[in-house]
């Protein structure tokens, strides 16, 4: 069986609230945790694009839901969530 892929584009301003890297690392801590969890999803990359202000992060989740839930724990809010055919 092929588990899905998932892009999240989040916002990531100049002022570095947050920067990139701290993102991905919450993200895959998240990632992590839920799996212990019992919802098995994988935190595959994070691609920064500091002058358009973006993060993308690739998953590999079963569902749409594991993904908005790492995303809340790891601080990424209002991402856009797409599912990604390669």
């Amino acid at each position: 069986m092929t588990v899905p892929t998932f892009l999240v584009e989040a916002y990531v301003p100049r002022s570095g609230a947050r920067d990139a890297q701290a993102m991905a690392r919450d993200a895959r801590a998240g990632a992590e945790a839920l799996t212990r969890e019992g919802t098995p999803i994988s935190y595959i990359r994070a691609t920064s694009l500091p002058e358009d202000e973006t993060c993308f992060h690739v998953f590999e989740a079963t569902s749409w839901e594991a993904v908005a839930e790492v995303c809340r724990r790891a601080g990424i809010g209002g991402g856009r969530i797409v599912r990604v055919v390669e």
